[in-house]
């Protein structure tokens, strides 16, 4: 299901408090590697000193924004130039209503057609079966089970590494 009134832009500076929302609902949290009650400060802070290779996008309906993604391009190794990780947060109310999916496309466009990025790299956690499937639907594939890839909620958790190559 897609909400057809979803659009995708850059993420602005100004945007930080939208995003430091995002970030604190239940289900962000838990999918994501972020921490409860992280202060706006620190979102007003990655938003405004972004670093080179860094791409912010923004799903907003009726211009309140709903997700975020950030596409970081491996800008340290000549070798490794043709990938990036990526990392993607939807607020806990627009779970399942197409976000997800509408900010993938728009990345994977994005690292196609014009960052020539070959390789698209990313981290879930393996209990995490809606955004695995979202990933698969996008054409990533599992490489590897990741064990105990990070302490949620009083437990460690295993994530998948999950990768899309374009040849």
């Amino acid at each position: 299901m897609h909400d057809s009134n979803i659009v995708i832009r850059a993420t602005r500076a100004e945007d930080f408090e939208a995003i430091a929302e995002i970030n604190s609902q239940p289900r962000a949290v838990w999918g994501t590697l972020q921490v409860p009650f992280t202060p706006v400060e620190v979102w007003r802070k990655r938003l405004a000193e972004r670093p080179e290779g860094v791409y912010g996008l923004s799903a907003c309906v009726d211009a309140a924004v709903i997700g975020s993604l950030v596409l970081h391009v491996e800008t340290r190794s000549p070798r490794r130039r043709h990938a990036a990780t990526l990392g993607m947060s939807v607020h806990d109310s627009w779970q399942g209503r197409g976000v997800g999916g509408a900010l993938m496309i728009a990345a994977i466009e994005l690292a196609d057609r014009w960052l020539n990025l070959s390789r698209l790299e990313l981290t879930v956690y393996v209990d995490n079966a809606p955004a695995v499937r979202l990933y698969e639907k996008c054409g990533f594939q599992i490489e590897g089970t990741l064990a105990r890839y990070a302490f949620r909620d009083g437990a460690f958790v295993d994530a998948y590494a999950m990768a899309r190559v374009r040849c």
